[in-house]
């Protein structure tokens, strides 16, 4: 016998406070064969599975999603949805931290509607970034729910197989698992809750250890996404179980435990002010150091276009800097116009959010690639002994490949800047040392001085003076299955 598996979903981080909306070219779209070919989803199969590839489409985090673009996505996904029925199962992977102009919920919107589709007894797993936002509707649609355990993420694909695996047995043995959730009211940057530093480190390892109680078949622990001034925004513990009791008291004690710890997130990095990381660049012999400019991180929903760092690089007259990057399509369009060799001057930043800072430079066009399509050109040049790459598209330079690919070998500069928070898990190992500046933007490390009008209250560290006690829920569709 095959089982019939359909597949897919959305995948994107929305901050509220960018007024750059995504549409529909900012997204990579599987469809078919190439959603099955897709690395990410290799682990589609099995001798007696049959998957139904529908559409998956993942952006770079940024900026609201045009409420006509998102309609088209969710159409298109619905009608072959339907297409694919019957099903045995389906399978979303999504991430959480999506806003629509005019939605509150978009993932509840979003896999709700998938629901509807299916009915009510089509078992539903998802995948969810740690980073997203959970809610009451979203749970209540679901069977089983599985979300990264690291931050840096280096375990997507982990994350993927756990709700996928979890799927296949609830199809293959009967077996009903549910879901419960407890919600956390803290709200905390990721680059204050990384895995890699504590609190999170151990809070995090104890999850596979809730794992083994027995009728648990997966604990999680979701910081939520901050930069989106939105009601659902909120920590939480989710619970997939077959046994509701133990769920629920796994979930209180996840839930009780991220919140006795609100108090000790901190920065991993040494961090602060941008003059005073650079005032340890100037005395610092060791290299590659690596700055990060934190307010504009495209993969936290950042612009890409501010060019704070590079006016106050230009300013110090400093040798031996490459940044990577800045988004700027004028810009590159200009070089290419130019040629390579050329010396030019050009408006730097500021083409996408009017409020990003901008500079205006004497260039040299060093290098341009053409991968022959206008929006993915880079554009690399020299302003004096600064190196800069200027991308057509919102992008981070998170990787070797995105440096090594211009002939720049990240090890060996004095200095390298990258639009970040925490360091990607290719940069983190060469840093030495790891700066984080508090640089402005849409996605500033100064939560506490956001625009905060629609947030729940209280929720910490907006307000600090109460206090919590975890209150788990289960599924809707728990509920009805109790009777």
């Amino acid at each position: 016998m095959n089982y019939r598996i359909a597949v897919g979903g959305i995948h994107t981080e929305c901050s509220t406070s960018s007024p750059v909306l995504m549409q529909p070219e900012d997204f990579r779209v599987l469809r078919g064969q190439d959603l099955l070919s897709a690395e990410y989803f290799s682990f589609l199969q099995g001798d007696d599975l049959e998957h139904l590839p529908l559409l998956h489409a993942r952006a770079v985090p940024g900026g609201p999603v045009a409420r006509h673009t998102y309609e088209a996505f969710k159409a298109e996904f619905l009608e072959k949805l339907k297409a694919a029925l019957p099903i045995d199962g389906l399978y979303l992977a999504m991430h959480g931290a999506m806003n629509v102009e005019g939605m509150d919920d978009a993932e509840g919107d979003w896999i709700s509607a998938a629901r509807a589709v299916v009915g009510p007894d089509c078992p539903v797993a998802a995948s969810y970034d740690l980073h997203g936002n959970v809610t009451q509707k979203i749970v209540d649609q679901l069977d089983i729910f599985a979300a990264y355990r690291t931050a840096p993420h280096i375990d997507v694909r982990e994350t993927m197989i756990r709700a996928w695996s979890m799927l296949v047995r609830m199809i293959k043995t009967g077996e009903k698992p549910g879901v419960v959730w407890a919600p956390v009211p803290v709200l905390m940057p990721g680059e204050r809750s990384s895995t890699e530093d504590e609190p999170a480190k151990s809070l995090y390892a104890r999850l596979p250890e809730h794992d083994q109680v027995p009728g648990i078949w997966d604990a999680n622990l979701m910081v939520g996404y901050v930069w989106a001034d939105e009601p659902r925004g909120t920590a939480c513990a989710v619970v997939t179980a077959v046994d509701k009791a133990a769920a629920v008291k796994v979930a209180d004690a996840i839930a009780k435990s991220y919140w006795d710890a609100r108090a000790q997130f901190s920065f991993g990095p040494v961090t602060g002010p941008l003059e005073e990381m650079l005032a340890i660049v100037d005395k610092t012999e060791t290299r590659p150091i690596i700055l990060a400019d934190s307010g504009d991180n495209p993969t936290g929903g950042g612009v890409g276009d501010r060019a704070e760092v590079l006016k106050a690089l230009i300013a110090r007259n400093f040798d031996g800097a490459v940044i990577g990057g800045i988004t700027d399509r004028p810009a590159v369009e200009a070089c290419f116009a130019a040629g390579e060799g050329a010396k030019i001057t050009l408006k730097i930043g500021g083409s996408l959010d009017p409020a990003s800072p901008s500079v205006e430079a004497q260039v040299e066009v060093i290098r341009l690639d053409d991968t022959g399509v206008a929006a993915e050109r880079q554009a690399v040049v020299k302003i004096g002994g600064i190196t800069l790459i200027l991308a057509a598209k919102r992008r981070p330079y998170h990787n070797i490949a995105d440096f090594t690919r211009h002939g720049i070998d990240p090890k060996a500069v004095r200095l390298l800047v990258v639009k970040s928070g925490y360091l990607s898990p290719e940069l983190s190992p060469i840093a030495n040392p790891n700066l984080m500046a508090l640089t402005d933007g849409v996605i500033n490390q100064d939560i506490e001085h956001i625009r905060n009008e629609r947030r729940k209250v209280p929720t910490y560290p907006f307000q600090k003076d109460f206090d919590f006690v975890p209150e788990a829920q289960a599924s809707a569709r728990w509920k009805r299955a109790d009777g």
